[in-house]
């Protein structure tokens, strides 16, 4: 698909999401939950944070698309998550996927292999995540796990393979975030460049991107949703990082300009069509 037309289509999704407000609920960590909720209400999505297992299903029930953050894990997750994600399959919910932290501890990584048989439509993580899941998941190779806390010690076209046979095995996309980023559907896969070095200094950015991912998921197919959401935090990280002073201001100033951005929309972007 040619630039131009992938851009018509991720105005397209900017517009419809302006229009109806649609709700994507998440599940997310505590560290990121408020610039998640902000994040997704500046493009114009409604926000609502859960817990609990009836809660996850009722709310997969209710709403076309859905975040499941793998951040801070409860007690009660090895019932909540598997369930919603169940409920998220059988409703047949647009759920997105980040799998933050993948390799550390059994609770989460259990977690993780119950998720395959729900194919999320969207996951979205770094380099390091991605090659993980893929390996876990038994989609590629076995690997040692290269991640580092929440860190990728990866560089994102190291995840184009894997990034692909996870968006061909769940018939999704996935969208790897890095100094450049990657998103697939395991058929077109594209670079955007551009974006903000103060991201990688706030907590949540990533984090956040997956529950934008997920609001724009309830008006378009996974790839455009991963793109558009991928293709708004390039350009407004941009924006605010021109007005701000350091990382404090660049946080209240990259929530602005995703309100900016997503309603005036995205004229042009430093994207490439990889083969």
């Amino acid at each position: 698909m040619q630039k131009d037309a992938l851009l018509a289509e991720v105005n397209s999704a900017l517009e419809a999401v302006r229009k109806n407000n649609p709700l994507a609920p998440s599940i997310t960590n505590t560290v990121t939950i408020n610039l998640v909720a902000n994040t997704q209400l500046a493009c114009g999505g409604s926000a609502a944070m859960v817990y609990l297992a009836d809660e996850g299903e009722m709310m997969a029930k209710i709403s076309k698309s859905m975040y499941i953050n793998m951040g801070t894990q409860f007690t009660c997750y090895p019932e909540t998550l598997p369930r919603t994600a169940k409920a998220c399959a059988e409703n047949g919910n647009a759920w997105v996927l980040d799998p933050v932290g993948i390799g550390i501890g059994a609770q989460r990584e259990n977690i993780l292999k119950q998720f395959k048989e729900f194919k999320p439509k969207i996951i979205r993580a770094n380099a390091s995540e991605v090659i993980a899941l893929a390996s876990l998941w038994n989609l590629t190779e076995q690997k040692e796990n290269s991640v580092r806390g929440v860190d990728s010690t990866d560089e994102v076209l190291s995840a184009k393979d894997a990034a692909v046979a996870l968006a061909k095995y769940t018939g999704g996309a996935v969208a790897v975030s890095g100094k450049a980023d990657l998103v697939t559907d395991g058929t077109t896969s594209v670079l955007c460049h551009g974006g903000s070095a103060f991201l990688p200094m706030i907590t949540g950015a990533g984090c956040s991107l997956g529950g934008v991912c997920a609001v724009y998921g309830n008006v378009t197919s996974p790839f455009i949703a991963a793109l558009t959401a991928t293709l708004l935090y390039n350009e407004a990280s941009v924006k605010a990082e021109k007005i701000s002073k350091g990382p404090g201001t660049f946080q209240s100033n990259f929530i602005d300009q995703l309100y900016l951005v997503s309603s005036a929309g995205i004229k042009d972007a430093e994207i490439e069509t990889l083969n």
